[in-house]
Formats: C-alpha cells, structure tokens, sequence
C-alpha cells in the first residue's frame, strides 16, 4: 500500500475534524500518567498510596462501564464524548490547580481520579463505536492507525516533557495543559457530523436491562471476542501492578532512572510504538489476533529488565520492543471489532470488551502496592513476567482466535458487517490508561 494511500483516509472531513480532536486532547493526556504518578508520590512516597489513586480511578471505571455502553448505543456518540470531556476538562483544571497550589492531598486525588474514572466509562464505549460512522470500511485498518500514529507519536514526547516539568515547575502544570486540550477538543467534535439514530441504527430504544442483554448476547456468541477479554482480564491486572505501582517506585529510588528518567523510558515505548504504526499503515494482517496475542508477550521484557536491571538504557530498550507489540495488537483488536460486531452494538459490546479486560485492575493495583512490601522486587517481577507469557499464549489455543481473518475472508463476518453498509462508519478505539481518558483504551 503507498503512503498516500495510507493517509487518504483523512480525506473524509468528518473522519479528518475527529481525528485533530483525538490529537489535540491526546497532546495533553500523554503528560498525565508522569505527573499524576509522581503528584501522589509527593505527598506520599509509597506504592500503597499510588496503588490507592489508580485503583479507585479504575474501580469506578468499571463500575459505570456498561452503562456507559448503553448510553453511547441510545445517544448520539459525539454528544457523550463532548459531555464526557467537559466534565474531564474540571476536574483535571481542578487537580492541576489543586497540586500547583500545593494544597492537594492524597484523599482529594483519590476522589478526583475516581470522577474521571466514571467518565471514561462513557468516553470508551462512545469513542469505539464512531470510526465506523466516519470511515469507510475499506480504510478501517488505516484509520486506526492513523489514529495510533498520532496518540504514539505525541506520546513520544508527551512523557519526557511530563517528567521535565515535574523536575522544574511541578506535576500540576502538565494536568493543566490537559485540561486545556480537552477544552479545544470538544470544539473540534462539534464538525463532526453523525447520521441521526433513526437512520444510522433504526432501532427503537428499549429498556436498559434488555439493551444490556442484547449487547451480552453479541459479546458471548463470539468465542475469539470473549476469549481475548478473558486473557487481557488477567494480563491487565499483571501489567497495572507491575508497571504502573512498581515501575514508577523503582524509577524514583533508582538513581539511574529517576522521575524524568522514567518519562524518557515511557517516550521509548511509545517511539516503538510510532514505528511500528507505520508499518501497520501499509500491511495488511490476515490473522490480526494471531498476530496480537504472539506479540503482546514482549510486554514481559521490561518487566524483566525493571527487576534484572533496573537501569534507564536497558529498561528502555524493553520499553521500545513493548511499544511496537502493543501497536501491533491494538490495530488489528480495533480492526477486528470494527469488521465483526455490528455498529449498532458496538459500543455496548466494548463496553463488555472493556469491564471484562480492565475488571482486575483495581485488584492488581492494590495487590502490588501490598505484594510490593512483602515480596522480593526481583522475584515479583520475574514470576510476573512469566505468568503474563503463559496466559498471552493461552488464548492461541482457541481456534477462533488463531485464525480469525478479515471480514472479506471469514464468511461468518458477512451477518456482522451486514449493518455496516448503511453507514459512514466512524470508529475510534478504546484505550486505557491512566491519564488517557479520551484516547484509545490500550488494552496493556
């Protein structure tokens, strides 16, 4: 595939105004899982408390998830993203004023980053179901990962120059251009038009429940759906622990790595990230969840490397092979959904998607913070690298999983993407992290 080609896809307004919002929020929350790691450890060097503020954020997530999905298949998706980045612009201008103050504390984070962990619950699903309104089927593949590139790339820079303002002028002022992204944001989504309800999905609403039960049907008859669900359930529990409690505690009381050390570690993987968005911009995955879960056990690397050798060049390298692995899943998971699962569920589907994949989080967060003053560093992270291997490989065993194709090649597809042909899709992956609350819902 040329280059042009690749980038044709921006040539569709509406896809090329959505796509300047995810760039322009995602320039400020590439800065906040840096400054809000080191805010808390500010006011309380502890994994305990870091493992308190990223649990909670995550807990509520989870709590309002299927909501979430509902409310985004019932409502127009553009209208929740921009309510959703409202109320996330407050209460990051509210953090970040907080923290600059030097007034925050720890129970005033905890109860902010909850708030915003309800609101992702909407953003996630809303987010899922646009692209496929937006672009044409065709280019789904190169959409999401135009939009990777771009979250990848900001990334790249976002963290080191997190870690630098946190060493110069405080966490605060970086949560504080994230608030303002958002503001430019939900300017930019009002060019985005999207097809009425009545004729984008042509569904009366019914109640809540039977929405729910609807959207769990669609979830559960997919086995490769489910089955990756279940494994990120359990690998996303390993990976909040050791790499968002653990690795920024290691990073501080290593003199080696240090606060804006761990920002340039953090840019490292999202260079590796950037590298490989390119490549999946011109190559077509037959097998995209084969080709996902074989990849995404070189998330184990830095795990070893932060418990073998914690120190910033080989952690770093760990860092850039993990970036370029988790592209190479999350473009082909996002084009997977986008071609297999109808428009018209899709939210309410990656709502499942997303409680089944993040439900443990909270568990992993606050089991590392308490495993972290019982266990020996090194032998946590290495038993945890190792079980995150066995249980990435263990979704290959579903044959579903292994040879899912795209829809042009997978028959059982044609009734999925049926719904499809009526629209101007528009999609936008879910992603996940803290700090990320209108981006792509990464799934490690």
């Amino acid at each position: 595939m040329k280059v042009q080609a690749s980038f044709g896809v921006l040539s569709d307004r509406r896809f090329a105004w959505y796509f300047t919002a995810r760039t322009v929020s995602t320039a400020g929350s590439v800065m906040v899982p840096v400054a809000l790691a080191f805010a808390v450890l500010h006011i309380d060097q502890s994994a305990a408390a870091l493992a308190q503020v990223l649990g909670v954020r995550t807990l509520m997530m989870v709590v309002f998830l299927l909501v979430g999905g509902v409310i985004a298949d019932r409502f127009s998706r553009i209208v929740v993203l921009q309510v959703s980045h409202v109320l996330t612009c407050l209460t990051q201008a509210l953090a970040a004023y907080l923290i600059i103050s030097g007034d925050a504390t720890l129970t005033q984070l905890t109860v902010l980053e909850g708030v915003n962990g309800a609101v992702s619950a909407f953003t996630m699903p809303a987010m899922m179901g646009i692209v496929p309104l937006v672009v044409d089927r065709s280019r789904l593949q190169q959409a999401n990962a135009l939009l990777s590139f771009s979250r990848s790339g900001l990334s790249i820079i976002g963290p080191a120059v997190a870690g630098l303002l946190v060493v110069g002028v405080g966490p605060g002022w970086a949560l504080a251009v994230d608030a303002l992204t958002y503001a430019v944001a939900i300017v930019c989504l009002t060019r985005v038009g999207l097809p009425r309800r009545s004729q984008e999905e042509g569904r009366a609403h019914h109640s809540m429940v039977r929405e729910l039960r609807e959207g769990w049907s669609e979830f559960t008859r997919r086995e490769w759906l489910w089955v990756i669900v279940l494994a990120f359930g359990l690998t996303n529990a390993i990976h909040a622990g050791v790499l968002g409690v653990l690795g920024p505690l290691i990073a501080s009381s290593t003199a080696s790595i240090g606060e804006a050390g761990w920002g340039l570690v953090l840019s490292a993987e999202a260079t590796g990230t950037v590298l490989m968005t390119l490549v999946m911009l011109r190559l077509q995955l037959r097998r995209p969840l084969r080709a996902g879960m074989l990849a995404i056990c070189v998330l184990a690397v830095p795990m070893v490397l932060l418990g073998l050798a914690p120190a910033i060049v080989p952690v770093a390298i760990g860092f850039f092979l993990a970036g370029a692995a988790v592209e190479v899943f999350g473009v082909g998971w996002s084009t997977a959904l986008h071609e297999h699962v109808p428009v018209s569920v899709l939210s309410r589907v990656s709502s499942y998607d997303a409680l089944g994949s993040f439900v443990a989080i909270p568990i992993g967060t606050f089991l590392y913070g308490w495993l972290a003053t019982t266990v020996d560093t090194e032998v946590l992270m290495l038993v945890s690298a190792g079980v995150y291997v066995v249980i990435s490989l263990s979704a290959l065993l579903s044959r579903s999983v292994r040879e899912l194709g795209r829809s042009s090649e997978d028959p059982s597809a044609a009734g999925s993407v049926a719904g499809a042909a009526t629209r101007d899709v528009t999609r936008d992956v879910t992603g996940a992290a803290a700090g990320a609350e209108a981006d792509e819902p990464r799934r490690s």
